[in-house]
């Protein structure tokens, strides 16, 4: 009868093995796995290679799936937050058993990795047995999963179990008992991270795409912009094959085609149907200027850019597309009325029921899209990030952190930046988590009622941006917020403040790079620490080379399935350049300062660029700027090198607080306990600082006020104790 089950299961689930079995049948073996449906202990039980023992919550012997799982396969019922239960399995363990445990102990309810109970922990670092992670994927939102939303459950769903390599579990470390629990339940939860993103399905983004709407069905709501009308996945697709049809008539195949459109669902179809038709879409920042713009075309060899008349007026960008003097401008009006009444019948008959057959860019390691550094420092270049780096970002941020069909998300980052495009808007549409895109986060008080109008339970920005929306936000704007995610620019510790005492959200600060597609560290839930920018994501590596004249932390160097392909250069057009590493091959230079402390969390110091030499120390720009702040919390600042003749690298700060003195600055850093060479030496007074797209501060454009700010401030040679002010 067993071997019957079996069978059937085979044949309804197409249950397959990945990986190497053999760790499976030798001696004692803890086996850790993830827990997405009431199905998992009874698919375990039955085609594991060795007969287990299968750890059941009690819960799920509610559902009749388990009860054949307690008659044809060996279990045991425990309660994992017993002590007992600690006993129970080193016991069966002893004895030479297979155990098959779940740690999160119950079915999931986030589509992602849940608490994980020390007990399990503690076990898997004292039983000296090898440890095996296990992924079981298909089963998660399938009519035997728990995640909530409103979406078509299969019943039938095609099942893959994982195995991955051995490993042990870190001796226990800490100076006292729940310390150890705690760094053996971090340590399991990395391991079953690190599983679900090696798990993962190697595909484009438009495959991505087309299985999503696979698992939660056509005609699931899945985005809306500002027209007002939410979209479903069916009608997604066909704007993504629309366009697809339409791409040989924009430019020949490899080709880089320019994409200059603001968030709106239109231009996800864009940018997927491009992609799958062997076009690389190259995301212009419209916001960034005309020379920039130009810069980046040349950069990336970019002949044909694709935007919106309707768009071009209402953004005023005439004079942008006249320094494209070199591109042909192709209008998605015009591309509409192109689109005749043959390739209206291709997309109904052909395309809707194959829609497999529309892609030609079947290579998840072939590039995806073109970025732009957003050229805060030095010209723009165009990172070239791969479908694979992309979703594997995806899945290393669906690893630790929760969001499922039920939760919203509101995104007003510009999807020319890799924040905006990844986290905000890609992450959501592949997740089957709806989506609302706005056009600007400049609209400050629209972007609340957003929030409120829509119920979004996620909602994303800069520091500047959430300073902004809590300052003009009713309290109840944001009732359905679940998470707020700041990320691009450093959290400023008022901001947290502030949305703790009027919201009550905590906001969970990320740290990360374009080149990194972008996310590489990210507070979370259960992993949070203020002034740090949490851990680093599943199968994140990183190194810290030292850097002369700074004692703490180091230039961080970064590898994992997450980095670019390489850059585009407006030196070497058209040119892909590898990344760069004094570390090796394969490793990503990322410029940044950073410290890791035992516990594993981040704190980014400073970039390598922006630290002056001072008296012979190393003075970093974000602690001057970080010393105003303290002392003008309301206002912007931004710190500036500046060489000045006979006395060499000194500091500049430029702030928008008109009342703003060097005295003040000085009392503050006593009270931050910074050191004196990191107070500005001079002080610049100005209206508002340069921004970029994103809200980071643009220093390329402060660089250029240097200079002519000089002749009006206050000799810089001025005692230590005088006030310094001047006017830029």
């Amino acid at each position: 009868m067993r071997a019957i089950l079996k069978v059937v299961l085979k044949f309804l689930f197409g249950v397959r093995l990945v990986g190497d079995a053999t760790p499976l049948t030798t001696g004692p073996v803890l086996a850790i796995v993830n827990h997405d449906s009431v199905l998992d202990g009874l698919l375990l039980g039955l085609f594991l290679p060795k007969r287990a023992v299968i750890i059941v919550p009690a819960d799920d012997f509610t559902a009749i799936w388990t009860r054949l799982l307690r008659r044809f396969c060996r279990h045991q019922t425990l309660t994992l937050s017993e002590p007992s239960t600690v006993k129970a399995l080193l016991r069966l363990l002893a004895a030479g058993e297979l155990v098959v445990v779940f740690p999160q102990g119950r079915v999931t309810t986030t589509a992602s990795a849940m608490k994980i109970y020390p007990s399990v922990a503690v076990i898997a670092a004292r039983c000296g047995a090898p440890i095996v992670p296990l992924h079981i994927g298909g089963l998660l939102y399938s009519r035997y999963g728990r995640v909530a939303g409103d979406f078509s459950r299969h019943r039938f769903p095609r099942v893959q179990i994982r195995i991955d390599a051995a490993t042990r579990m870190p001796a226990l470390e800490g100076t006292g008992t729940r310390a150890k629990r705690r760094g053996a339940s971090d340590a399991l939860s990395a391991a079953m991270a690190a599983t679900a993103v090696r798990a993962r399905p190697r595909r484009t983004l438009y495959e991505a795409l087309l299985d999503a709407a696979i698992t939660f069905g056509r005609k699931h709501g899945i985005v809306e912009d500002v027209r007002g009308r939410c979209e479903t996945y069916g009608e997604l697709l066909r704007a993504t094959a629309a366009f697809a049809r339409l791409a040989p008539r924009v430019g020949g195949e490899g080709e880089v085609i320019g994409i200059l459109m603001p968030n709106l669902s239109t231009t996800i179809g864009m940018l997927i149907g491009c992609a799958a038709a062997a076009r690389v879409p190259a995301l212009l920042n419209y916001t960034s200027g005309a020379e920039a713009l130009r810069s980046a075309c040349v950069a990336a060899k970019i002949r044909t850019v694709v935007t919106s008349r309707k768009f071009v007026e209402a953004a005023r960008l005439y004079p942008a597309l006249d320094a494209l003097c070199n591109q042909r401008i192709i209008f998605v009006e015009d591309l509409r009325r192109d689109f005749g009444v043959r390739d209206k019948l291709w997309l109904l008959a052909w395309a809707r029921w194959r829609p497999r057959s529309i892609q030609r860019q079947r290579d998840p390691a072939a590039t995806a899209v073109v970025l732009f550094t957003s050229g805060s420092e030095s010209r723009p270049k165009g990172v070239v990030l791969s479908h694979d780096a992309i979703l594997a970002n995806i899945e290393q941020m669906r690893a630790v952190i929760d969001f499922s069909p039920a939760d919203k998300f509101l995104n007003a980052l510009p999807i020319f930046h890799s924040y905006g495009l990844t986290a905000c808007t890609l992450m959501p549409l592949v997740c089957g988590v709806g989506l609302y895109l706005y056009t600007t986060p400049l609209r400050y008080r629209v972007i609340p009622e957003i929030a409120y109008m829509r119920d979004c339970t996620f909602l994303f920005g800069t520091s500047t941006f959430l300073a902004r929306y809590g300052r003009e936000a009713d309290p109840f704007d944001f009732y359905r917020v679940r998470h707020v995610i700041s990320g691009a620019e450093k959290l400023n510790p008022d901001v947290a403040a502030l949305w703790q005492e009027k919201f009550g959200l905590r906001i969970l600060e990320g740290y990360g790079a374009t080149e990194c597609s972008p996310v590489l560290a990210l507070n979370t839930p259960r992993a949070f620490r203020s002034h740090a920018v949490g851990r680093f994501l599943p199968e994140i590596e990183f190194r810290l080379a030292p850097v002369e004249g700074i004692s703490r932390g180091g230039r961080l160097h970064v590898r994992g399935p997450n980095l670019l392909r390489g850059y585009l250069t407006y030196e070497q057009p058209g040119l892909l350049q590898l990344p760069r590493s004094e570390v090796g091959n394969g490793w990503y230079d990322t410029g940044d300062v950073v410290d890791v402390d035992r516990d594993g969390f981040v704190t980014v110091i400073g970039r390598v660029k922006r630290f002056v030499k001072i008296a012979g120390e190393m003075v970093a720009l974000e602690a001057v700027e970080r010393i105003a702040q303290q002392a003008s919390p309301h206002h912007r600042h931004a710190a500036m090198l500046e060489i000045a003749p006979g006395v060499g690298e000194s500091t500049v700060l430029f702030t928008t607080d008109p009342a703003l003195s060097r005295g003040e600055l000085q009392r503050a850093a006593r009270a931050l306990g910074s050191q004196d060479l990191a107070v500005a030496r001079r002080i610049a007074h100005v209206a508002e600082l340069p921004l970029l797209g994103s809200g980071k501060t643009d220093y390329v454009a402060l660089r250029s006020l240097v200079g002519s700010a000089r002749p009006k401030l206050v000799e810089m040679h001025a005692p230590a104790g005088t006030e310094v002010a001047g006017s830029a």
